[in-house]
């Protein structure tokens, strides 16, 4: 790989201040079976030898939503293998950006990570980072024809025709639910739940929870700070209810206008929801330091009552039940704008939670088994049980039997309605085109990208909005250009006119005779 794609000695070195943070989960249980009520979690037979001696085994994530299930069932693992002990380190994104590159460096990761989002996953691929399930994973054919039709997609779970990582549950979710504290919103007479507050009645409403407030209540609390900033999901997902686009955050075809194939950055769409954000900041009704507060930290404080409203997504409803029982919050769509039918968000279904396994492990063999669970139905449902339905199953059969046997959370059950309306299934490259891995293999990361740039306009770093996503505008264009002529060199059968799709319509659904429509 090029020396763009790797880790300089300094960005890995920074990883050594964020090792304290780590928080560590070991259930010692003492029994030969596990099975829980509440769970729904059955250990079955390994599927494959298992250590005979004592073994601590290391997983780190995002935690969040899905940690209620990983808990649960590394408890009931230790619980049928007394000798396994898991640590499971559930920590904030820019702590796994850190962490996860040190480990690597110094060939000891955790034994199953979470990509961290400043690593492209081609690029730990080709720098020998992560092992192949297939060379692991005993009866792999037969457990990944479990999956969905579209689940394995080359550039994003399988590279060089070998499967890296697999999708643990759905990607059709959204980031930017608005949370809201009634207490709070009901002195000012605004109720996001009767209706969907408009551009223009959320930039109000905020005004009105500060004034009242008086320094002790704001109106909007959000989280900036580099590597969990929440610009790009509050930004992109505003202006994508006026200017469709496409792609998945984080990912080089995110903001993509998919009937033309260009970005959509420029429009006036985006440039609007960045000046709406800029204007509540203006108007002093977020929750001062937000620029340099990580998601999680904000998200952490909301039930403090410090604002009325925060962005973020289904994994907090059972984080806010859980860690702050007493506190009462309700759920609403995200603003929407202030006149025309507000368009559906379009996303990818390339699955969502990602584990990939550490080359070096010595315990290849417990990640083997346990992604065995976890790919199964029972794991499935084990999942939307754990999380009260707030993660969805991306096997039908799975998600049937959890709606028939779970109780679903009220709350939960609105997020679904949420994303039933409001979130249609876009194109995906990796369907279309064949060599379209060979593309993301020549993508390099923006220095700033997305989110650097809205963060510089809101700390005022940056002063003009339009020059600004001008920039991002033409590097995006030139990154994607670049990387296209260098899978072309390589012989990769591609071009930029495969990321037009005439017959995309964004209210709909995009499947498999959309694909054949357009050979």
């Amino acid at each position: 790989m090029t020396s763009a794609h790797r880790f300089s000695r300094r960005t890995v070195l920074r990883a050594a201040g964020g090792l304290g943070a780590a928080a560590a989960f070991g259930a010692r249980l003492n029994a030969t079976s596990a099975q829980d009520s509440t769970s729904g979690i059955t250990i079955p037979q390994p599927s494959t030898t298992l250590p005979t001696d004592d073994v601590t085994f290391r997983w780190i994530d995002s935690g969040d939503l899905k940690s209620f299930f990983y808990k649960a069932l590394f408890a009931k693992y230790h619980e049928a293998h007394g000798n396994i002990t898991i640590k499971y380190d559930p920590l904030p994104w820019d702590e796994i950006n850190r962490i996860v590159p040190l480990g690597v460096q110094n060939g000891n990761a955790h034994d199953v990570f979470a990509m961290p989002p400043d690593v492209p996953a081609a690029t730990a691929v080709a720098e020998g980072w992560v092992a192949a399930l297939d060379d692991i994973m005993p009866n792999f054919t037969e457990w990944k024809a479990r999956f969905p039709i579209g689940s394995f997609t080359d550039g994003v779970t399988d590279f060089g025709g070998k499967t890296y990582t697999f999708p643990v549950t759905s990607d059709k979710r959204s980031s930017t639910v608005l949370f809201y504290n009634p207490a709070i919103l009901q002195k000012v007479g605004v109720d996001p739940s009767a209706k969907p507050l408009t551009w223009t009645e959320f930039r109000e409403a905020a005004q009105k929870i500060t004034k009242q407030g008086k320094g002790q209540e704001f109106g909007l609390l959000l989280g900036g700070g580099k590597a969990s900033s929440q610009f790009p999901a509050i930004i992109g997902n505003l202006s994508r209810m006026i200017h469709p686009a496409g792609g998945s955050s984080g990912a080089a075809t995110y903001m993509i206008d998919w009937k033309t194939g260009d970005y959509i950055f420029t429009s006036d769409a985006v440039i609007g929801a960045i000046e709406l954000l800029l204007a509540m900041k203006s108007d002093g009704s977020i929750v001062p330091g937000a620029a340099s507060l990580g998601s999680a930290d904000a998200r952490a404080r909301f039930p403090q009552g410090h604002a009325g409203m925060i962005f973020s997504g289904p994994w907090d409803i059972v984080n806010y039940q859980t860690n702050s029982p007493d506190f009462k919050f309700a759920l609403a769509s995200q603003p929407v704008p202030d006149s025309g039918t507000p368009a559906p968000l379009t996303f990818e279904q390339t699955g969502s939670n990602l584990n990939w396994v550490y080359a070096k492990s010595k315990y290849h063999a417990i990640t083997a088994d346990l992604f065995s669970y976890i790919g199964s139905v029972d794991g499935q449902v084990a999942i939307m049980a754990a999380t009260k339905g707030n993660l969805q199953s991306l096997f039908p059969e799975a998600a049937k039997q959890a709606q028939e046997t779970v109780q679903m959370d009220p709350l939960a059950k609105t997020a679904l309605d949420l994303f039933n309306s409001q979130i249609r299934l876009g194109p995906m490259m990796s369907v279309r085109v064949p060599d379209y891995s060979a593309v993301q293999f020549g993508i390099k990361k923006l220095n700033p990208d997305f989110g650097d740039v809205i963060q510089g306009l809101f700390s005022g770093q940056l002063k003009d909005p339009k020059k600004a996503m001008q920039d991002l505008q033409d590097r995006s264009n030139k990154n994607l250009d670049d990387a296209i002529k260098a899978a072309q060199a390589k012989g990769a059968k591609v071009t930029r006119d495969d990321w037009i799709y005439p017959n995309w319509d964004p209210t709909k659904d995009y499947g498999e005779a959309d694909y054949k429509a357009l050979t």
